[in-house]
Order: structure tokens, then sequence, then C-alpha cells
């Protein structure tokens, strides 16, 4: 059985030994050989929401449930994050900056799925936009070297593909269940 507290403790430890996310990396993959637990650990999930577990100014751990169907747009962490699934899916579209384009325009570069017992880093100058394109809750653990809910960031217009200041508010209310 995994015990929340342990797991965050371990991965606060990991964080002090190596300030890279290979440490954490290896925790939230051998937490992912058994998603059962780990949604056991957090509770099954009964609505959208970003419910933080762990806030530090050099981790931050967030129980990331998605609504069926939702998308957020592209934007970037500025800090690395490691993302665990243990229920449903998530599909990341990886993006890259257009060259000397002025207004920060990005075009997709790639894309990967991760389902219920996967695990993935990102690096810290990762751009990707997420979908949960299930019919169901999607949940998943999401780690960050820093303090997630308060690091300056970008996102990108979902339309036009042009970059401006990331809004926690807004993201906080896309999450919300409405």
């Amino acid at each position: 059985m995994l015990n929340l507290e342990h797991f965050v403790e371990d991965c606060r430890a990991a964080v002090r030994a190596d300030p890279s996310h290979k440490g954490v990396a290896e925790i939230v993959k051998q937490a992912m050989s058994d998603p059962a637990a780990m949604l056991k650990a957090v509770g099954e999930p009964t609505g959208p929401g970003l419910v933080p577990i762990y806030k530090a100014n050099d981790l931050t751990i967030v129980n990331v449930i998605w609504k069926p169907g939702m998308t957020v747009m592209p934007h970037n962490h500025e800090m690395w994050a490691v993302i665990g699934i243990y229920g449903g899916r998530e599909d990341n579209i990886f993006w890259r900056r257009i060259k000397d384009d002025p207004d920060g325009h990005i075009e997709a570069a790639g894309a990967h799925a991760l389902s219920t017992g996967d695990a993935m880093p990102l690096g810290r100058d990762i751009i990707h936009s997420v979908t949960n394109p299930i019919p169901k809750l999607t949940g998943a653990i999401h780690l960050y070297g820093g303090d997630f809910f308060e690091a300056e960031r970008s996102e990108w217009d979902a339309e036009n593909l042009t970059e401006q200041p990331y809004d926690m508010s807004r993201v906080k209310a896309m999450f919300s269940d409405c």
C-alpha cells in the first residue's frame, strides 16, 4: 500500500539529493507501477480539480483531475515536471517556438499519450498542451521542480498560438466543477 506522506517525503529527499527531475521520476515511475495504490492514497476522484498535496519553493505535488474532454492550452512551466497517471489518459502535444517570430508563435513538434500506470518527465523548457480524450475523469500526479502556483511563465492562445502571460486564476477556473 502506498503511503502518501512517505511518497511526499521520498520526493523531497530526492530533490534535496539532486535538484533535477531524475530522482523524482524514479519515485513516480515506481508509484505508477501500482496505480490502484496511488488511487487509494489520493482517493477516488469525484470531480475535476487541482488539488495541492505539497507546495514549496523547490517542489510542488498536485493531484490533477481532468474533466472528460478537457483541454488546457499550450503552456510552459519554467521548471521540470514529472507526470504519473493513476487513472485514465492524458494526451500531450509538444510545441516549439518558431524561430525569430516577434509574437512568440509556436508550432506542433510531437505528441505523447499517457495512460494509467505511465510516468513521464518533462524538461524545464517544454511547451505542451494537455487533453483528456476519454469520457471519464482522468487522475494524475504532477510534480514540479519549483512552486507551480507562483512561477511566472507563458501560455499560448489556443486559436492563434500567440504567447501571453500564464493566468493561473483562469486555469484554476477551468478545473472547477461547474
